[in-house]
């Protein structure tokens, strides 16, 4: 059977939780539950990375962070080192993109044959003020707010970019059908939803009453203290600290699930443009994120750590030759790299696995998957490690933590220092070293953004390089 059409829609800090599919009790995504409905639903996804830029550069190249060194949002994916849009390219499979890619210049050859309304980092350099990790050296942003200076029901210019991404997705999938062309493509398409500002149309803000809502889970105002490495990171953005009173964080969390049920929405619209086109027979459809997003467990928000709501992914794909159910082997956005050209019968070389592979084959709970942080906020280097029921957080320079996931998938008791668990310790450190030498890393890590800032002129120049928060989307026409 020929290959069919592949569709990859990525949105940008969806918490892996946040769909009713995925259990959640009140988060209301009918369209993606559908989809998991007819398709594969994995169910413990990770980023490579839990922050933007890095990912989508991980995910773009197949390759680890560590192995890209493309470090932080200063560090763009440029092309290089060629990943799966390239591979596709090569083999003559037409290949384009509709929205966020979050890249460098719209001028890079990335691996799409045509970018539509692309939006990338801000001014092809991105974030260079948060390449500075130095606790005594870095820009901690007291003045302003990571979330936006307005919280609540409305219009933004991310909800607008999200309407013209889907207008434009659903206009292509319209001039595909009527090209006439049988040749199976490859459409990926990059919506914002739900990444701050927490800002969203009234319909959807309206889904989650105030009054509705759960407290956050180890609150610091409960008595939960925050690793050290975990306080000194969020000490960059402390936006729990800049709400008005307790209502505003309530707001938040209803404009955070807003924005879930807003790109579902969005989701729909495509899907249903998939079969106004006649495209919805002959096409899989893998939905899925870049990282995931706090909302206000430990008081933190945004992204930017090592625990599930940060690191943990979203990840469905449906197709003709895809079984519906759900996968519990562990797997890694790139995975779903090396699953873009598998799916059109090419062979690529990354850090990753095929998900049709993966899939077919037994369940694999010990398949180590590897997260890494070395950017906005971070004192040192952290890495995460993801290998049967556990999970280690190593933190260079600080007592790591230990969390048993199978008893234990909130997270709320950590195990390193318990002596039980010191062999558990042991074998986690091991197989995390038989990736990556965590400290060679780091220093590497500081070594290239030290060298990034040299070349901006040093720290004073590099401070006033970069948005504030989040990246500008681009101008599109109404």
């Amino acid at each position: 059977m020929p290959p069919s059409n592949l569709l990859i829609i990525m949105s940008d800090e969806h918490q892996a939780r946040a769909m009713g599919c995925a259990g959640h009790p009140f988060v209301q995504t009918p369209y993606l539950d559908a989809l998991a409905t007819r398709g594969m639903r994995f169910r413990d996804a990770y980023t490579p990375s839990p922050i933007c830029v890095p990912a989508r550069a991980a995910f773009a190249s197949g390759r680890y962070v560590h192995v890209n060194r493309l470090w932080d949002n200063a560090m763009p994916y440029t092309g290089e080192p060629k990943g799966w849009g390239h591979r596709l390219q090569e083999a003559g499979v037409p290949v384009e993109s509709i929205g966020k890619l979050h890249y460098r210049s719209d001028e890079d050859p990335a691996g799409f044959d045509t970018e539509h309304i692309p939006m990338q980092v801000a001014n092809g350099v991105g974030m260079v003020w948060a390449s500075i990790r130095k606790e005594d050296e870095r820009k901690v942003l007291e003045d302003s707010r990571m979330l936006g200076d307005y919280i609540g029901p409305g219009q933004s210019r991310y909800t607008e970019y999200d309407q013209a991404v889907t207008d434009r997705t659903a206009r292509w999938l319209d001039e595909r059908a009527q090209s006439g062309s049988d040749r199976p493509w490859c459409l990926y398409v990059g919506l914002v939803a739900p990444h701050f500002p927490l800002v969203v149309p009234q319909e959807f803000f309206d889904l989650y009453p105030l009054d509705t809502l759960p407290e956050p889970k180890l609150h610091p105002s409960t008595g939960y203290c925050r690793h050290p490495w975990v306080e000194k990171q969020n000490a960059m953005m402390n936006s729990e600290a800049k709400f008005k009173d307790p209502w505003e964080r309530l707001r938040a969390m209803a404009s955070y699930y807003g924005l879930c049920s807003w790109l579902d929405h969005n989701i729909g619209r495509i899907l249903a443009a998939l079969g106004d086109s006649g495209f919805a027979d002959s096409t899989t459809v893998v939905y899925t994120s870049d990282h995931g997003d706090n909302v206000g467990a430990r008081g933190l928000w945004g992204k930017s750590n090592l625990y599930q709501e940060s690191v943990a992914v979203p990840l469905i794909m449906a197709g003709p030759d895809i079984a519906p159910g759900t996968c519990d082997t562990p797997v890694s956005l790139l995975d779903l790299s090396a699953t873009i050209p598998d799916h059109f019968g090419l062979d690529f070389r990354g850090d990753g696995q095929s998900l049709y592979r993966i899939s077919s084959a037994p369940t694999d709970p010990d398949r180590p998957i590897l997260s890494e942080y070395h950017a906005a906020g971070a004192v040192s280097g952290a890495f995460m490690l993801r290998k049967g029921r556990w999970k280690l957080n190593t933190y260079i320079g600080f007592a790591p933590e230990l969390f048993d996931l199978q008893t234990d998938p909130e997270e709320l008791t950590d195990l390193a220092l318990d002596p039980a668990y010191a062999p558990v310790l042991s074998e986690m450190d091991a197989a995390l070293r038989e990736i990556l030498d965590p400290e060679k890393v780091d220093a590497q890590a500081f070594a290239d953004q030290a060298a990034l800032i040299a070349s901006f002129g040093g720290r004073e120049a590099a401070l006033g390089l970069g948005a504030p928060a989040a990246t500008p989307p681009p101008r599109v026409e109404g």
